[in-house]
């Protein structure tokens, strides 16, 4: 695999001032995926949205599906009211992957509206980590103040605060590990974000407490369905009040998004580091190697698209796959059985490997087509999705999780089946995608639409700000139930 080069330093600096304000920003993009990171669709599309389940009837969702975009009007920070509010951010590692990097956003979001912030992490690898003191130094830059999740300062900071975030199910294990005696005194404050899918989550000693804390916020309405059955099927609690909050890009990944000379720059520069032409077309599966995300599935439709291409005679530019997310040093025998396949189905030079990184723009403006190929339940949400449909790109997902609350089949996208009954078709939908180039770029254009109506940093916030006042509220009277 070609490695990137460093020539575009020089490139870039030698472009107009806003250029270095462009890597800036690159800097700052945290990904959802993986890492510290609507042309018009018709109203049966935005009601299949929230149609999930009858989701919407058993949980308090923060989104009216019916109503109309806002007008564009300055109005305040939804958050504004947390000013001068303490809050303890609770996180079970720290890392380049979903859960941590969102939770560092809510960090962000509330200092910057004055709120005091205070983040433990729980689970740290002995010795320096240079990721952590990366993300820890990110966090200190801006005011958040970062400290042991063992010591009497956590102690007396959850006892103090307004508000206590559990990031995941595994921050669970905090409260009587470090609170002690202090758990009951803390669970009324306690908002538990959850963002987990898998079922080895679900045990009595992560979320015992679950049931008494002020409330819960999930991802998306698959999950909290999933959430609600499982912990009265199997562990016999009850949740407490839900909140569905679907993300949001942030503002930086945004103006990125929005460049376009910026965008055919990055586009430029990592096409050829990877060795792919402008016209060829490329598409990409961005998320954490693992086999939960599907990359062996995604590579074996991949190769059955070629197949099927030559097979039709199809006059297509090449196609290349590349895998973002790649880290051998943790999934060694999945990425070489990965790597053994291509070379067994000689596409060596068609499929590319770039290791896991905290800036994912530069590749969602390089590639045409992002495939979403999370297995099993699929994502609780997947923030790659949103941030791909702001680069006007189509996405190809399973149709499980929250892949299916964001993709709407068939006009910003098409959902195929997790497993291997999904690989022959997601195959064909890749040869559509190939073969129909307007059809691809009006997915895209209606993908990026419904980002801007529905998937922007101030949506979110307006979400969480609708959660954290009614938990703020509710603390007040006396409730937590």
């Amino acid at each position: 695999m070609a490695k990137q080069s460093t020539g575009s330093s020089t490139f870039f600096f030698h472009k107009k001032k806003r250029w270095f304000l462009v890597l800036l920003a690159l800097l700052s993009i945290s990904t959802a995926v993986a890492f510290i990171i609507r042309a018009a669709y018709d109203s049966s599309c935005d009601r299949r949205l929230f149609d999930v389940p009858a989701a919407g009837k058993r949980f308090q969702s923060t989104v009216n599906p019916k109503a109309s975009p806002p007008p564009k009007v300055k109005v305040a920070n939804p958050l504004s009211f947390m000013k001068s509010k303490l809050v303890l951010l609770v996180s079970h590692e720290l890392s380049l992957s979903g859960g941590p990097l969102l939770l560092m956003e809510l960090a962000f979001l509330l200092r910057g509206v004055g709120a005091e912030v205070c983040w433990i992490t729980l689970q740290k690898p002995p010795g320096k980590d240079e990721v952590i003191y990366s993300l820890e130094n990110k966090m200190l830059d801006r005011g958040v103040q970062v400290f042991s999740a063992k010591g009497q300062e956590a102690i007396n900071t959850a006892i103090k605060a307004d508000l206590v975030v559990l990031n995941t199910a595994v921050a669970g294990k905090w409260l009587d590990a470090v609170l002690n005696k202090n758990v009951p005194q803390i669970l009324p404050k306690v908002l538990w974000w959850i963002h987990e899918m898998r079922g080895h989550y679900f045990k009595l000693d992560y979320v015992k407490h679950l049931p008494m804390v002020a409330g819960s916020m999930i991802d998306s309405y698959v999950t909290a369905e999933y959430w609600k059955n499982r912990t009265q099927e199997r562990l016999k609690i009850q949740m407490p009040k839900t909140y569905v909050v679907h993300l949001g890009n942030s503002k930086e990944l945004m103006d990125v998004a929005e460049d376009n000379v910026a965008k055919r720059v990055l586009r430029e520069h990592v096409r050829e580091s990877l060795g792919v032409r402008n016209e060829d077309i490329l598409f990409a599966a961005i998320n954490s190697v693992s086999r939960g995300k599907g990359q062996d599935l995604f590579l074996r439709s991949f190769h059955e698209s070629l197949q099927i291409i030559q097979e039709k005679k199809l006059q297509v530019p090449s196609v290349h796959a590349v895998i973002v997310g790649s880290d051998m040093s943790v999934q060694i025998k999945f990425e070489t059985e990965l790597r053994n396949f291509v070379n067994l189905k000689k596409i060596q030079h068609r499929v590319h490997f770039v290791n896991k990184t905290l800036n994912v723009a530069p590749y969602l403006a390089a590639i045409d087509v992002l495939v979403q190929n999370s297995q099993g339940r699929g994502e609780c949400f997947g923030r790659i999705t949103i941030e791909a449909m702001a680069f006007q790109l189509p996405v190809l997902g399973t149709s499980a999780g929250g892949t299916s609350e964001i993709v709407v089949n068939g006009s910003t996208g098409f959902l195929h089946l997790p497993g291997k009954e999904g690989v022959t078709p997601l195959a064909k939908n890749m040869v559509k995608m190939a073969t129909h180039v307007e059809r691809r770029l009006t997915m895209g254009k209606r993908g990026y639409e419904r980002v801007k109506e529905m998937f922007l940093e101030h949506h979110m916030a307006n979400r969480i700000g609708v959660v954290l006042k009614d938990v703020l509220k509710n603390r007040e009277n006396g409730k937590h139930h």
